[in-house]
């Protein structure tokens, strides 16, 4: 009797865990508008950016400002507040170490007016570029919109919570806790200290959960019915001369939805010059195409001389008596990209990826948006001569991305699911749902040629296999003109994800996590696990990470491990293993983690943060820098026959016409 109810117990246990672990794949909501903020004749941007006010919550209450409606009033009639930069992350700020490791949520507040103009026969939106993780916002005591999810715009229509000709008030609150079924993941604790308890928020991912307003807010207007959605693609015809870009416009308002209203849009190109190039009206669904000739297609920095052309795209849309109804403008690039299980191809022509991993990530402004760090940044992209970038590990600046079209660097744009473990149904549903909202804001851009939908995923947990079907069938059901790669680190044997993917990335710290201080055991090594990738999945690969943390200044001869030459030697002998891997064509990509020095959480593996840049975290060169340079420009001259910047090679000695030098040279 005992035993047959131990076995009942025991098989409605199994049960409750099958269930458990049983993955659906459910629908999620899909994003609308969040078109960039752009003035036009029928639009007005205004920036909310500057100074705002700011109070933290106590960690151990954090609903409390919910609970007493901070947003009602002033948030200064409430608590002490100080004032707060915006955009910017609110970790470095202050000199109070309390506010830097804060968890939990915190509130900003700030005052504007709005002009009496704005009353009229139009609408007002009031747009986050981004706020980590979790966001309420309130305007004049009211709730306007909520958004999960860090590094991704959102909006809402405030037309009927404002005082036209008056003072208003905006209220927000940022909560930067991250549970399991967050993206990214993260754990909440309580942890006994010397007063009482502490909240404690712990991740395994290594970069500083850095918080805030870090992306612009702005106001913008738009008319009663006006474009809420453009969609474009392109291609490239007759040896690239001939170009196609194709569009397709949703709008929003009340004409919108009145029969007797036809709508239509009036689509015209305008080259660098200014001058136009193509022009067309839509058709009734408000899709169409414009045609190209001697088309100037987007091209990589190095792969031709003038990268990242861009054409502007000008949209009128009209009522069916020809009135004017909104207008709106973004630059296009018109390329075309394809790949194979051994290539990935550009207008036709294959790349071979030489870039970096990066973070945002800077002293003081964390995460925050800044323009003279992003110009920085690019200079250097140019000057070592990288022609990509993995966002790695959240989708970065829409500004960031208007840059890399500018500038012709590709974009291999990934989700925030970093670490990603302990699959289950509502993290599924999250997941998918960033990677949503991550390629509706990116899908324009010319320099987005690959989605990755996660960064070192535990790809060999029950589950993963199902989990991961499920968000690469996803993504390619909302862009199938990209390939879909992640950043796996787990050894090919035991990886059940891959085969989901169009090309495998991969992720080795040989000679540092793995075989510290040894030289001798990376070239093979990196070969070795290349060739097993290639090998399972017959697919493309890249190495998305190999590195070394390195001390700026630490010189040691001969090299050891943390000094600037030793650096310089791990990077050379992965050199050595991508020339082989290059001869066997499937090698498409080399990525150095990182681009600079960045902040982590406090631990001591750590001397105050990841030394692995190739650049200090102010943006100056380590001696593998100019190493990888020259690495960089190689490859560009002999794959692409781009030529060398003048400065690439110090001069040192001009050899006599026999090769021998005696006193007479001197």
């Amino acid at each position: 009797m005992a035993l047959s109810l131990f076995s009942a117990i025991l098989g409605l246990y199994i049960l409750h865990v099958s269930l458990a672990l049983i993955i659906l794949n459910k629908d999620v909501s899909t994003s609308r508008g969040m078109l960039y903020p752009r003035d036009s004749e029928t639009r007005e941007v205004r920036s909310l950016d500057g100074m705002w006010n700011f109070v933290p919550s106590d960690e151990t209450n954090p609903t409390q400002g919910i609970r007493d409606q901070w947003y009602k009033d002033d948030l200064n009639k409430v608590r002490e507040v100080i004032g707060m930069p915006v955009p910017a992350s609110y970790n470095d700020i202050t000199t109070e170490q309390s506010l830097r490791d804060h968890v939990g949520t915190v509130w900003y507040d700030r005052k504007f007016f709005v002009p009496r103009s704005w009353a009229k026969d139009q609408r007002v939106w009031l747009r986050f570029g981004s706020v980590h993780y979790e966001a309420f916002v309130w305007v004049n005591g009211e709730l306007a919109v909520k958004h999960e999810m860090g590094h991704l715009p959102f909006e809402a229509e405030v037309t009927h919570l404002l005082k036209y000709g008056s003072e208003n008030r905006i209220t927000v609150m940022c909560d930067n806790a991250l549970i399991q079924t967050t993206v990214p993941q993260g754990k909440i604790s309580e942890v006994a200290n010397d007063n009482g308890v502490s909240i404690v928020q712990s991740y395994s991912f290594d970069f500083f959960n850095y918080a805030g307003i870090h992306r612009s807010v702005h106001l913008y207007t738009t008319p009663k019915t006006f474009i809420e959605e453009v969609e474009i693609n392109t291609d490239l015809a007759n040896d690239n001369s001939l170009g196609y870009v194709y569009y397709t416009i949703s709008v929003n308002g009340s004409a919108a939805n009145e029969a007797d209203n036809a709508l239509y849009a009036r689509v015209q190109l305008y080259n660098r010059e200014g001058e136009q190039v193509a022009n067309a009206t839509s058709d009734a669904k408000l899709s169409g195409m414009l045609q190209v000739e001697k088309v100037k297609p987007w091209w990589p920095y190095l792969m031709h001389p003038d990268p990242g052309y861009l054409y502007e795209l000008e949209i009128e849309l009209h009522a069916a008596n020809e009135e004017l109804l909104d207008v709106y403008r973004l630059n296009v690039g018109i390329r075309t990209l394809s790949w194979t299980n051994t290539t990935f191809n550009i207008n036709g022509k294959p790349v071979y990826f030489r870039g970096f991993g990066r973070h945002e990530d800077a002293d003081v402004r964390g995460k925050g948006l800044d323009y003279a760090l992003l110009t920085r940044d690019f200079n250097l992209l140019r000057w070592i001569g990288a022609n990509a970038y993995r966002t790695s590990h959240y989708p970065y600046s829409e500004e960031s991305m208007q840059f890399a079209d500018r500038h012709g660097i590709m974009i291999i744009d990934e989700c925030p699911s970093v670490d990603t473990e302990n699959y289950n149904q509502a993290l599924l549903g999250k997941h998918k749902s960033s990677l949503e909202q991550l390629i509706h804001r990116d899908r324009n851009h010319p320099s987005v040629v690959m989605w990755s939908i996660a960064n070192e995923p535990r790809t060999q947990q029950m589950n993963a296999d199902t989990y991961f079907q499920f968000v690469a069938t996803f993504t390619r059901s909302l862009d199938s003109t990209r390939p879909i790669t992640a950043a796996i680190a787990v050894p090919s044997s035991e990886d059940k994800a891959a085969r989901y993917l169009d090309i495998v990335s991969f992720n080795r710290y040989n000679a540092w996590y793995s075989n510290p201080g040894r030289l001798d055991m990376i070239t093979k090594r990196v070969i070795d696990e290349a060739t097993a990738w290639h090998k399972k999945c017959n697919k493309p690969v890249i190495m998305s990470e190999y590195g070394a943390d390195t001390l700026e200044g630490l010189h040691l001869q001969p090299s050891y491990v943390w000094s600037e030459e030793y650096q310089t030697d791990l990077f050379s002998r992965h050199f050595k293993a991508f020339d082989a891997l290059r001869r066997q064509k499937w090698f498409i990509g080399e990525f150095v983690w990182n681009f600079a020095d960045f902040k982590t959480a406090q631990t001591y593996t750590r001397v105050a943060g990841n030394k692995k840049g190739v650049f200090t975290r102010a943006r100056q060169p380590k001696a593998v820098a100019h190493l990888l340079r020259k690495r960089y420009f190689a490859l560009g001259r002999e794959m692409d026959q781009c030529s060398f910047p003048d400065d690439l090679f110090t001069y040192i000695a001009e050899p006599s016409e026999s090769g021998k030098h005696d006193s007479t040279d001197l």
